[in-house]
């Protein structure tokens, strides 16, 4: 059975004490941290902190809520910052490890839609020291697919050239599918069995650019990704990415989520 999980990317304005009521009230298993009010750093958000972080983790144990997955931003193709990436990808494993959270989030590229060439080799290296470093944890750090990555025929060739057993792949859906026009077939055709992760999301094209939508208020085919999934016995979180955070025009996250909740349960019925 697929987690719901959504990303508080999607609730910049939220105090902690809102996102887990939420959470609890929608009866959504995860959140996924990627900044909590003003600070997008998780290592220094407040709950987190050395003083907050054992009432934290007893709280979201008593409303049987999980944290899958610390989003961190660290982009391993930028050489110039090599080592504040590899700085960054070490202190988030360091906190899920402590957390209990199974996952975090690394970049091989900037954005969703591919931008300049971005060096592949140099990335690989990179990732292969960030997925050394969390070798004696429970923490896997995934890379997503985004930019040049967001390729599945590209992402495939990476993955395997990582070469590590605690290695694997965030599907954001979005990216194969606008920027690639991957069918769900063909991206789980490449990446099946590497695959731990989603990134839910909706869009239509206007003017060239990407315009987000809540799901199933775009073209992104949602429903055969998941179907995709099931058919493969995918049992992972499936996580809402609302770009609140970056796009403050976007619509309210307590309308957003309550509909995502409602949606996700609508298209389960039907895979």
């Amino acid at each position: 059975m697929m987690k719901l999980a959504f990303s508080t990317l999607g609730c910049p304005g939220w105090s902690w004490e809102e996102i887990y009521a939420t959470c609890k009230d929608l009866g959504i298993d995860g959140i996924e941290v990627r900044g909590i009010g003003s600070e997008i750093y998780a290592p220094k958000c407040k709950p987190f902190r050395e003083e907050n972080i054992e009432t934290t983790l007893s709280t979201l144990k008593k409303l049987n809520i999980e944290i899958p997955m610390l989003t961190s931003g660290a982009f391993l193709f930028d050489k110039e910052n090599s080592q504040k990436a590899l700085e960054e990808a070490k202190a988030y494993i360091d906190l899920a490890k402590r957390i209990g959270a199974s996952y975090i989030r690394v970049l091989g590229d900037k954005d969703g839609e591919p931008g300049e060439e971005r060096d592949l080799d140099f990335v690989l290296v990179q990732y292969k020291a960030v997925c050394d470093y969390a070798k004696d944890t429970n923490v896997i750090p995934l890379i997503e697919t985004n930019g040049m990555l967001a390729d599945s025929r590209v992402m495939a060739d990476f993955i395997k050239a990582v070469d590590r057993p605690n290695s694997g792949i965030l599907w954001d859906i979005h990216h194969p599918y606008r920027y690639f026009n991957e069918s769900p077939e063909t991206t789980l055709r490449y990446l099946n069995g590497h695959i731990k992760y989603l990134h839910i999301k909706d869009s239509v094209m206007e003017n060239g650019k990407a315009s987000y939508r809540m799901l199933g208020y775009g073209d992104v085919p949602v429903l055969d990704c998941l179907k995709q999934l099931n058919k493969n016995g995918f049992e992972g979180y499936v996580s809402l990415e609302w770009l609140k955070r970056w796009l403050p025009d976007l619509q309210e996250p307590g309308v957003v989520f309550s509909h995502y909740v409602h949606y996700m349960s609508y298209l389960i019925r039907q895979i």
